[in-house]
């Protein structure tokens, strides 16, 4: 059995390594994707994991297929279109590492997977499903994705989301909201940051993660603070882990997506249900992917900033 399988989006993310004279950007190309990230995440920790979506058949789509397949990712669930180009991402930098996105994606490869071509098979045989907001922004991967959940629900897994806000990707941010709404209802494990929390409600992250708690039916919940850690949350209480200080941020691409793999990653080394955590087990997952999260940081991309768990708890 599977430990965990994802579907969503996987993409090349470019870097600006400088500029030229006449203001234009040297890129760098990485490989990501949150769903991809987070695998990357899972499987440096021990878990294994399968992804589920689409690329073009093209020289990215090949690349990407080859990075997960070398980093120990089943990509039997991953589907070549030869009509449509890998989506690109287009990451822009401030002094602080903070990034700012625009993409290649009218349409990218990620939105067209449809409903028959999501391997099912993978979720019957995994412990865990999850998904994105990013498949949730165009047909027909929102159906391809909402009959997906379906299946694993219906199936017993667990379902874990993380709304993973790109504000360019959506038409408007009502349908933004009304998606991630649906999402976080489908969900026993959220990652979600304060931002979103901010976003969707208007709430700070601790009352953001009671809400999901209590009106929502999540189980458990990682409300990320950015550098300053994250807030955790099940019906069992709540507290909340800081990063590690001294890190010298590059690049926080895929940091998020780090975070949740490598929690969830810690999760399922309990052998617990998540609503059956105790408060010293949460926050011990919590500063495991806190950890990670601000180690990936030192380095750029997401996929490939994922540091060994050797690493991590040296940290500790």
């Amino acid at each position: 059995m599977t430990d965990v399988v994802a579907l969503g989006e996987l993409l090349i993310d470019f870097a600006c390594q400088s500029v030229n004279a006449g203001g234009y950007p040297t890129l760098i190309a990485q490989p990501g994707g949150a769903p991809g990230n987070f695998l990357a995440a899972l499987q440096a920790y021990g878990c294994s994991t399968a992804m589920i979506g689409k690329v073009g058949k093209d020289t990215f789509g090949y690349l990407l297929t080859k990075t997960l397949r070398e980093k120990g990712i089943s990509t039997w669930g991953i589907v070549e279109d030869p009509t449509v180009f890998t989506t690109l991402a287009f990451v822009t930098l401030d002094e602080t590492g903070n990034r700012e996105f625009s993409f290649a994606r009218k349409p990218g490869a990620d939105t067209c997977l449809t409903e028959t071509e999501v391997d099912y098979q993978l979720i019957e045989d995994a412990r865990v499903f999850h998904f994105g907001s990013l498949s949730l922004t165009n047909e027909p991967a929102r159906t391809a994705t909402q009959k997906a959940v379906a299946f694993a629900k219906e199936k017993g897994k667990l379902v874990s989301f993380d709304p993973n806000l790109r504000k360019p990707l959506w038409d408007n941010m009502e349908t933004a909201k009304e998606q991630i709404e649906w999402g976080l209802h489908q969900s026993d494990i959220v990652k979600i940051s304060d931002e979103e929390i901010e976003f969707l409600w208007g709430l700070s992250p601790e009352a953001g993660a009671q809400k999901l708690l209590k009106e929502y039916g999540v189980s458990l919940v990682y409300a990320t603070l950015g550098p300053k850690g994250c807030h955790f949350a099940n019906a069992n209480g709540c507290g909340e882990v800081q990063s590690p200080s001294g890190i010298h941020v590059v690049d926080t691409t895929g940091a998020g997506d780090i975070f949740g793999g490598s929690a969830m990653s810690q999760f399922l080394r309990t052998g617990k249900a998540p609503a059956e955590l105790t408060v010293e087990e949460m926050r011990v997952i919590t500063r495991f992917a806190c950890c990670a999260a601000s180690l990936s940081t030192q380095t750029r991309g997401g996929i490939n900033s994922v540091v060994p768990e050797q690493t991590v708890r040296e940290i500790l």
